[in-house]
């Protein structure tokens, strides 16, 4: 078998393995395991962090189903921004009703917005109860229900509606000398700010901790995968820690806490759940909290916390601070003006994978593409012709390699006449021949491993990016994140019929035009060069790319796009090369060999 087979045969092989492994075996990104700290004592003293008392299982707000519920039906603020749409309870204060109204759940045209928060009592396929609510936790010997909790009916201006320009303000008095005041404000995009007051008009000195929570009343059912991350993150002290969802049962058991895991804060940071493409995450201004992720099985409830240290609050004094919540659709572009604003490393949030390095340049490249081109489709193929040019050189050098392995073919066929069965003889002999002709059988395979972990820096791009949802590029292909629609089963949409769905045993045969292309740019590629005289190679090579194509038929349509593309450019660059140094491909005699070897079989 000459050498240019041999490197088709290892680039196929090395694909299908890495297309398999990575969407089966390699986790996305690598996660850090939570640090453990031990509970704190329930008597605090300034600079400290309160404790949740251990009647409180779930910490700082114990899980109040029923309080909860009321909150749902409770008098509400209305938000309505450009882009959130939904509203506060009154009861509680709780931040438990968010709908994007730059996302729909499908392309249809009544679908419903993308719901990201829903109070309890919701329980829907893709919604569960979901929310975010602020509050202070009590020092030791403090009554509980001098502060304000789950049940606490909060007050506010008649007819108020938070929107960008308008903050609004809840109030409420405990009736003994404490008055809570709570100012929500927010921006153009996804950022809540939260500045809880306490005015102490009591003759002695007050001494609470505010904290922020997360909570997830189970998770919606949908389908996960492994190279993706969706659960708990957090960033501490610059070191990012992520929790998938069905790995926070696991946590270490703590005492009053559940299956926790604290981390203590010096140095700033944020904590939330993140999902695909949406988040929502508590962001003290403080840089001095802790952070905590748990799991509480009696609820099957999932949370994250920040606890902030205590505060004292002298005589006729009062004191206030601010938290951020971010509520909404991971998109770089926001994420990376939070960062700059001072969000430390917030755009971290974005499971970039273990090539980040090459995923985040990629997609800054992608992105700054589609704001010049308008099409993101367009964007993808203009990509990869750049990053093609970039590794054109090394690529070059490999094809020139390849031509000179395939003009020695007939040397290295006499000396495997003249060995015979000494495959010693004949291993010194090819290497004296390479040395001598100053050729490099290896220099054909580089560019295959460089295309390895380009290849799962643009998955990742196209997979986990928001940029790419409901992104079009052509007549059928309205989203480049999703598989291509139509199917050859009812003939591309000229059949009365849909085309099997996912739970179909005939989904597999449902393959759409772009992988039906794929599978045959890849069959192109292979005329390059003529089969190999061996019939099981050859009959392996001429599988490849209709596997290939079953493979990837349920792949994003972004990242097919790409390897027609990469398929196209890289046939264009071969035949040339190829051409330039005397061995013109014969592309249509490959073709046609390939027939007649077929017709010439003998019958079995």
């Amino acid at each position: 078998m000459d050498n240019q087979n041999k490197n088709l045969i290892l680039a196929t092989v090395l694909s299908a393995l890495v297309l398999i492994a990575w969407t089966f075996f390699f986790p996305a990104t690598e996660t850090t395991t939570p640090a453990q700290t031990e509970v704190a004592s329930t008597t605090a003293t300034p600079g400290e962090t309160a404790t949740p008392p251990t009647a409180a299982p779930a910490g700082p707000v114990s899980v109040d189903a029923a309080a909860a519920l009321a909150s749902a039906s409770a008098p509400r603020i209305k938000i309505d921004t450009p882009r959130l749409t939904g509203s506060i309870s009154m009861l509680g204060g709780r931040f438990d009703d968010l709908s994007l109204k730059d996302y729909k759940e499908s392309l249809e045209a009544d679908s419903a917005l993308v719901r990201l928060l829903a109070p309890v009592g919701t329980d829907t396929e893709t919604t569960k109860p979901y929310y975010a609510v602020y509050g202070w936790l009590p020092t030791a010997g403090m009554d509980p229900a001098a502060l304000p909790g789950p049940r606490t009916q909060w007050s506010a201006p008649a007819g108020a509606v938070l929107t960008p320009e308008t903050p609004v303000t809840l109030t409420w008095d405990n009736g003994a000398g404490l008055l809570f005041k709570r100012e929500i404000s927010i921006d153009q995009n996804y950022l809540f700010t939260v500045t809880q007051s306490v005015e102490n008009n009591t003759g002695a000195a007050v001494r609470i901790a505010p904290y922020g929570i997360v909570a997830r009343h189970g998770i919606p059912e949908s389908r996960r995968v492994y190279v993706l991350h969706e659960g708990a993150v957090r960033m501490s002290d610059g070191i990012l820690e992520e929790v998938k969802y069905d790995k926070l049962p696991d946590l270490e058991a703590l005492p009053g806490e559940g299956n926790a895991a604290k981390t203590e804060v010096a140095e700033g940071g944020w904590t939330g759940f993140t999902d695909k493409y949406w988040m929502t995450t508590l962001i003290p201004t403080e840089t001095n909290f802790t952070s905590v992720v748990k799991y509480v099985a009696s609820a099957n409830l999932y949370q994250t916390e920040t606890r902030l240290p205590v505060m004292e609050i002298a005589p006729g004094a009062s004191s206030s601070l601010s938290s951020r919540l971010f509520a909404g659709a991971k998109e770089w572009e926001v994420i990376k003006g939070y960062e700059d604003a001072g969000i430390p490393r917030f755009i971290d949030s974005i499971d970039w994978g273990w090539f980040y390095f090459l995923t985040k340049p990629m997609f800054r490249l992608l992105h700054w593409l589609h704001s010049a081109i308008g099409n993101m489709g367009w964007a993808i193929i203009a990509l990869t012709v750049i990053i093609k040019a970039l590794v054109f050189p090394l690529a070059r050098k490999s094809y020139i390699s390849m031509a000179k392995m395939k003009e020695l073919q007939p040397e290295m066929e006499k000396l495997k006449e003249a060995c015979g069965d000494d495959r010693a003889k004949l291993q010194q002999g090819m290497i004296a021949l390479y040395k001598r002709e100053k050729v490099n059988p290896a220099a054909g395979c580089l560019p295959i491993l460089l295309q390895i972990p380009i290849f799962f820096s643009l998955y990742k791009v196209i997979y986990v990016t928001i940029e790419l949802y409901h992104a079009p590029w052509l007549a059928w292909i309205k989203d480049l994140s999703a598989p291509d629609p139509t199917s050859i089963l009812n003939l591309f949409g000229l059949l009365p019929f849909d085309a099997p769905g996912p739970g179909s045993l005939l989904f597999a045969l449902s393959l759409g035009v772009l992988p039906i292309l794929l599978g045959i740019s890849m069959w192109f590629q292979q005329k390059l060069n003529p089969a190999p005289t061996d019939q099981t190679q050859a009959m392996i090579i001429a599988w490849m790319p209709w596997v290939f194509m079953f493979m990837l038929g349920s792949f994003a349509s972004g990242l097919v796009l790409y390897w027609i593309a990469n398929n196209t450019i890289t046939f264009i660059q071969q035949y040339t090369i190829m051409s330039m140094h005397g061995k013109r491909p014969d592309i249509f005699g490959n073709i046609m060999s390939g027939f007649k070897k077929k017709a010439g079989a003998p019958k079995k």
